[in-house]
């Protein structure tokens, strides 16, 4: 480490003329979008589209400057042939296109994270900048040649580096990039190809969430002009974890991204709960994919005998066989349920229509058929009986109306045991569940567009329109100018110009209301929980197969998830995914890390075996407490406080002792208590289940009641396993219960 005056000065003369630089294009683009906006909506259609288009494309610049400006410049590559490249966030340069700063995802930023002592490649020194605000305030300097420096800056070197200090800096509720200190393995992953499914297995603390966030952001600037029209999806297991990674990409110099959690996935719906494992497990089970087409099926109904309908005065036949044929005609176009419904009403207008002119004693030619289309549309009879025979469908009604009738479940059940369809069975008002979404998706797919979705958009452009023209009327109306009642004149053009000047949607913000979108690139966090139905939904959102994968089997929580990567990828993209493992962890001290994977081994779960960086400074302790007792989680909570000033605190109990706990250390420490619904990452202690955590990390963690999160489901040691390893400094357990096998060897608190 070289914190000699001389070097900080140096770099903070460099950092200096960086920073003017940002300034100087923030300013300018400041100036240019006040410009455009000064101008309104004058002009053609055109000239008024282009600027509205330039202005959108300056707000995201701008946005995209002002979030990497916190430590915008963290290393230094110096090379052998005496080239010196500054690395950072996002790539500068001055007036004269001589480079500032180098964007870490360019090549020439490659050997900054992949160059080691064995293979150093160009590479003489790799320095690490440690900045305040805009203040350089240490230097890390790693020689990869030692004979390629002369003996004076050998004196200087010395430091434990930038890595540890960063894996042991205190957690702030929200996880921080890495890309001042991405390492080798990491960074191959990151520059991994864009094409195929890449799938990063690696035990707790590897980086498998930052990696993969940092491999998205790569992926933007690699494949910039492809992936900015169809957008990267970032699906990840909760709100919760969404938050926690919120500020990754935007730091990275990426916010164009849309990010979901599985409960989302289908536009308009929220699920945020899900059903019990055994209704689960079956709705996550790709046999579901046959009873919702036979359930869709079912609602193209033929009539058990023919049918009298009344058209005014005429009494019209529809025979079984002539409904038989136009159902038979619309299947055979291979359209959704929606559309090929079109066909069938078509032919049993026509088939009417014939009955009807030859009754009226008239020949049925074209303009004639035409009236009496609208005649026969216009009748109750037709209308309900048509209905009835192939109604239109919407997905959401379709899987209440399905579930609630035992009659249909059993139908299209016959894939499913008579225990798995009485599973199924629930009122119609129940809300949608988690494991509902997938099952939704497929739906649609199969129905296809019921036209409400168009009327809704209608709908609600005509109520947008209505309130712009009030508006307008308002204005001039205050303005005294104008009479804003005026026929022809002042607010029906000012509404127009109000409309015309409002935002453009980003790809993102489009990607994200479609369902029908296809994505540039998937990234999955957590992704050993998904059900083989939600991976059928996701090879929907990204069909080119360019996913990025990541998770950890041994972490598995739900019973319809993933034992094997084969298992979950292979139905979606055989032969087109590949594998890599991350074999360090770096938030998870040893100390912590032998015992989580102590007990998962001696209860049977697959642990991917890692090394951890760093041993840490605390063994993990155990106490005892009476059942129920939350006074002895504050005692730990209080020792824990008090031993660091810094830092954040996870309680992770079983669901149904976390309100009381939270309750009681919220009396204990008003407005410091969080949890899931509430402030949790946002103060220093979060109170939450094992479901809630994955992902996240903690400094301190108190495990609460090992054997009831255990016993909690069928999944619960792995729950367990996620809980005992989101330490990054002290990990404590407090019992009644006796201990699950493999973790007899906890320290005494």
């Amino acid at each position: 480490m070289s914190d000699l005056s001389g070097d900080r000065a140096a770099e903070q003369a460099h950092l200096d003329v960086v920073y003017g630089r940002l300034d100087a294009i923030v300013a300018a683009a400041e100036r240019q979008l006040t410009a455009i906006r000064r101008t309104g909506s004058v002009g053609t259609p055109q000239a008024r589209s282009e600027r509205d288009a330039m202005s959108t494309t300056l707000e995201f610049r701008l946005a995209q400057l002002r979030n990497v400006q916190d430590r915008l410049c963290f290393g230094r590559l110096d090379l052998r042939g005496g080239e010196r490249h500054h690395i950072g966030r996002i790539g500068l340069s001055d007036d004269h296109q001589d480079k500032l700063l180098v964007d870490w995802r360019a090549p020439v930023a490659a050997p900054f994270y992949q160059a080691t002592p064995a293979a150093p490649g160009e590479v003489i020194r790799r320095r690490h900048l440690t900045t305040s605000g805009r203040e350089v305030v240490h230097l890390d300097d790693e020689v990869l040649d030692l004979e390629a420096i002369d003996d004076d800056e050998r004196a200087t070197l010395q430091g434990e580096g930038a890595l540890m200090a960063a894996v042991r800096a205190p957690r702030t509720g929200r996880m921080g990039d890495i890309v001042a200190t991405i390492q080798a393995e990491q960074d191959r992953i990151v520059r991994d190809e864009l094409a195929g499914v890449l799938v990063v297995q690696g035990g707790p603390g590897t980086g498998k969430t930052a990696v993969a966030l940092h491999r998205a952001a790569y992926l933007l600037f690699t494949y910039r002009q492809r992936l900015e029209r169809s957008g990267v999806l970032v699906v990840g297991p909760g709100p919760l974890f969404l938050r926690y990674i919120e500020q990754v990409l935007p730091s990275l110099g990426e916010s164009g991204v849309v990010m979901a959690t599985p409960g989302s996935l289908f536009p308009g719906v929220e699920a945020s709960t899900d059903d019990g494992d055994d209704v689960a497990q079956v709705k996550g089970d790709l046999r579901m994919v046959e009873v919702l087409a036979n359930a869709v099926r079912d609602r193209q109904r033929l009539p058990d005998e023919d049918l009298e309908l009344r058209v005014g005065s005429h009494r019209l036949t529809l025979t079984r066989s002539a409904v038989a044929a136009a159902r038979a005609r619309a299947r055979s176009t291979g359209a959704a349920h929606n559309a090929a419904r079109v066909t069938f009403v078509k032919d049993m207008l026509r088939h009417l229509a014939g009955q009807l002119a030859q009754q009226m004693g008239q020949t049925l030619s074209d303009e004639l058929r035409q009236e009496l289309d609208a005649d026969l549309r216009d009748s109750r009879d037709v209308r309900v009986n048509l209905n009835l025979l192939w109604m239109p469908l919407t997905p959401q009604r379709f899987l209440q109306d399905l579930f609630a009738t035992p009659v249909r479940i059993a139908s299209a059940g016959d894939a499913l045991s008579a225990a798995e369809r009485a599973r199924l069975e629930r009122d119609r008002d129940q809300p949608f569940t988690l494991s509902d979404v997938p099952l939704l998706d497929e739906v649609a797919e199969l129905v296809g567009d019921d036209g409400e979705a168009g009327r809704v958009e209608g709908r609600q452009r005509a109520q947008e329109r209505a309130a712009e023209l009030e508006y307008a009327k308002d204005v001039l109306g205050m303005t005294g100018l104008v009479d804003p009642q005026a026929p022809g004149i002042g607010a029906e053009m000012l509404a127009n110009q109000f409309a015309e000047m409002g935002p453009a949607l980003s790809v993102a913000e489009r990607a994200e209301a479609d369902r029908s979108w296809a994505f540039g690139h998937l990234v999955v966090d957590e992704a050993q929980e998904l059900t083989p139905m939600m991976w059928r939904l996701l090879s929907r959102r990204c069909p080119a197969r360019s996913w990025t994968v990541v998770g950890d089997l041994a972490q598995r929580g739900t019973v319809g998830g993933a034992s094997s990567w084969a298992e979950a990828l292979q139905p979606v993209a055989a032969g087109r995914w590949r594998e890599r493992e991350l074999s360090v962890s770096y938030r998870t001290p040893g100390r912590v890390l032998r015992v989580a994977d102590a007990m998962a081994r001696a209860n049977g779960l697959p642990v991917t075996a890692v090394e951890s960086v760093r041993e840490g400074e605390v063994d993990p302790a155990v106490r005892e407490r009476a059942p129920g007792d939350g006074q002895a989680v504050v005692e730990v909570v209080a020792s824990l406080l008090t031993a660091s000033e810094e830092g954040t605190i996870a309680v992770v109990a079983p669901l149904a002792e976390v309100p009381e706990l939270a309750r009681v250390l919220e009396d204990q420490w008003p407005g410091q208590v969080g949890d899931a619904k509430r402030t949790a990452l946002t103060v220093r202690v979060s109170v939450l289940a094992p479901e809630q955590v994955k992902g996240l990390e903690f400094d301190d963690v108190v495990v609460v009641e090992p054997a009831a999160v255990v016993s909690a489901s069928r999944r619960g040691l792995s729950d367990l396993y996620v809980a005992l390893s989101r330490p990054t400094r002290r990990l404590v357990v407090l019992h009644s219960e006796p201990l699950p096998a493999g973790m007899d060897d906890l320290v005494r608190w």
